[in-house]
């Protein structure tokens, strides 16, 4: 026995050695995407590309016929151009976000500007910044306003004017929308929403039909009206009928709206319903996950044609398969198979498409696809410097939780790796409630596949995408059966032979980071280490500190998804640091709002007083989540030190 115990100890240290023995290049996985949006124009002669430099990220405009720059939109330093919208042929409406004070990750700021396929007849449309920074001239001729705007609908057949909901500063406010001109800023009410933190949404004409918001109980409540000038009626309202309904668009006549409807149990279905008459008709619905993108028609983004359900690998299902979308995509997908395809923009006759081709390797490549001509041409790569080759393979897993719950998940293999016996990373997601894991290529899940690890992301009950139950599921068992999934998934990958039981540590962002401090708590013998990165770790400091509990809805849903403040020390981290008998890595962020740096700080103290060993990064001007290269480059450097030492793996260049 004493024999076979040394030879598996040496052969498990020469697999360590030989994973250490490389290195890896952390700059090729933090480096920023080459651009981060591109659109066709509707008329296709340009496309616009959102870029990111060193100190902003700027909107380029390129003529498609010789690739020449045409036009570039830019503020000062550390503005950025968050996201952008062809609102007629020739001119684009952008919005902006900016980093504050010593923040370094940009946040938005609620302004909308617009400029012109060439660069000209660029100005401010809406917010603060009216008054102070006129771009392109010096005439004053608007006033600045304490307010945010967000596009609603470009109105295709308008060249002149787009419709936008305009918040006013405050917490939970009532919003309303409006028609804005996109070339003097000139702005003409529409309709005043019925209910605060409202969103809208038009039919095939541009008329807002539907509110959807929320007040200070939290409860979602989903108005409508037949027109310009109509009353409200409510719908549906989550308090009453213990389910939310989104509004998706019309069909071409406009008999029929789409409502994604959440279900009693399991997953969500799109519903088609007769506004004359009332009656509902499920129209898709797949059996485990919610849609999770719409498809819209060529010729209108206003009309529904299908969705994307991300069940393992996306897919698209469409209401008809015989309609131009459904043969569009299916002669894409067969042309990239094992890919998934996204139209993401179109020319407003539908002859030319821009198609994004991705998949667990690949961060994108894009075409432009001639419709008529059944002609793909490659346009540009996200990440021309990473070869999908070298990079990791995803695999949809599936397993079952101690109580019977089905459970989905990611495993992500490292290249060349058995599957077996390997040194794994437990990564549970943040968030936690409505957000989920994915099939696709994740630069942060490869990076540590190229260090040797597999990575383990389960999708526990909390997360999004499944259903309103099994969401529901999550409330208040944050450190109980959410914690639990996350163990079962473990023990699972054990069990399966995947992982090496005695190499395997725990680790994640937010929540996750949460979830690692107690996974170490609470089953001592199974992790040997854990990392904890922006997270949270003393439940009852969220309802004094942080952005969530300064809103008026945010105490309900603290109350309601996390737990009464008095009934969350004992699910706390910072309580349990005398149970934890692995090293741990904390990294965390001084102007962090979301989980501020109090957290990590007692974390830290406690896991020192308790003699656990502990090694910490702390970063002033970062957030939640670091933002400037450097940082990144150092909290990846020094975490992947931190696995070598307790996993084996390799370590940065």
């Amino acid at each position: 026995m004493r024999k076979w115990i040394l030879a598996a100890l040496a052969a498990g240290l020469v697999l360590a050695s030989q994973v250490a023995a490389a290195q890896v290049d952390v700059q090729r996985f933090i480096r920023k995407d080459k651009f981060d949006t591109i659109k066709i124009s509707p008329g296709g002669d340009y496309l616009a590309a959102t870029v990111p430099l060193e100190d902003r990220t700027v909107l380029a405009i390129m003529r498609r016929s010789d690739s020449k720059l045409t036009g570039t939109f830019a503020l000062d330093k550390n503005s950025h151009v968050s996201r952008f919208w062809w609102v007629n042929p020739d001119r684009v409406v952008v919005s902006i976000a900016e980093k504050f004070g010593q923040l370094d990750q940009p946040l938005g700021t609620g302004e909308l500007f617009a400029v012109d396929a060439d660069g000209g007849k660029a100005t401010v449309l809406v917010g603060f910044r009216i008054g102070t920074q006129q771009v392109g001239s010096n005439i004053q001729q608007k006033k600045p306003e304490q307010v945010h705007a967000f596009l609603v609908d470009s109105l295709p057949a308008d060249d002149k004017g787009v419709v936008v909901s305009i918040w006013p500063w405050g917490d939970d406010p009532f919003t309303r929308a409006e028609r804005l001109d996109v070339y003097s800023g000139r702005r003409t009410p529409i309709a005043r929403a019925p209910v605060r933190n409202a969103d809208f949404t038009t039919d095939n004409q541009g008329q807002v039909r539907f509110a959807d918001g929320s007040g200070v109980d939290n409860a979602r409540k989903l108005y409508y009206r037949d027109g310009k000038g109509s009353d409200w009626q409510l719908i549906n309202d989550e308090a009453v009928t213990r389910r939310i309904e989104y509004p998706l668009g019309f069909n071409r006549d406009q008999t029929i709206a789409y409502l994604q409807v959440e279900q009693p149990a399991g997953p969500d279905a799109i519903v088609a319903w007769n506004i004359a008459t009332g009656e509902r008709k499920e129209v898709l619905r797949n059996a485990n996950v919610d849609p999770d993108d719409i498809v819209y028609s060529q010729d209108s983004d206003m009309v529904p044609v299908g969705a994307v359900f991300a069940d393992g690998k996306p897919a698209v299902r469409f209401f008809s398969d015989d309609v131009p979308e459904a043969r569009l995509y299916r002669s894409l997908e067969a042309a990239f198979p094992g890919e998934t395809v996204e139209v993401t923009s179109r020319t407003a006759d539908g002859k030319l498409a821009l198609v994004q081709v991705s998949s667990d390797r690949n961060p994108g490549d894009f075409y432009l696809f001639n419709v008529d001509a059944k002609k793909l041409d490659y346009v540009l790569s996200r990440r021309d410097w990473l070869d999908p080759e070298a990079m990791g393979s995803v695999q949809p897993v599936r397993l079952r939780a101690r109580d019977g719950t089905d459970l989905h998940g990611y495993l992500t293999l490292p290249k060349g790796g058995s599957g077996k016996q390997m040194p794994m990373i437990v990564m549970p997601h943040g968030g936690p409630f409505g957000i989920r894991d994915y099939w696709g290529f994740d630069p942060g899940t490869q990076l540590l596949a190229s260090a040797g690890y597999a990575v383990l992301q389960v999708n526990f009950r909390g997360s999004g995408g499944y259903g309103r139950a099994f969401q529901g599921a999550g409330a208040r068992q944050w450190g109980q059966s959410m914690q639990d999934d996350v163990t079962d998934a473990t023990r699972w990958a054990i069990q399966e032979g995947i992982a090496d039981p005695r190499r395997i540590c725990i680790y994640g962002a937010s929540y996750g980071a949460y979830a690692s401090l107690t996974g170490v708590a609470r089953e001592p013998d199974l992790y040997r280490c854990a990392a904890g990165y922006v997270g949270v770790y003393d439940l009852p400091m969220m309802h004094t500190r942080g952005d969530i509990q300064r809103r008026g809805s945010g105490e309900t849903y603290l109350n309601e998804w996390i737990g009464p403040r008095n009934a969350l020390a004992s699910v706390s981290p910072v309580n349990m640091a005398d149970r934890i008998k692995v090293p741990v890595f904390l990294a965390a962020g001084g102007e962090d709002e979301r989980a501020p740096v109090e957290h990590t700080e007692l974390m830290e103290r406690r896991l020192k007083a308790a003699g656990v060993p502990v090694e910490t990064l702390y970063k002033k001007t970062e957030g939640h989540g670091f933002y400037k290269p450097e940082n990144q480059q150092e909290y990846y450097t020094r975490l992947l030190a931190f696995f070598n030492k307790h996993l084996g793996g390799a370590t940065a260049k």
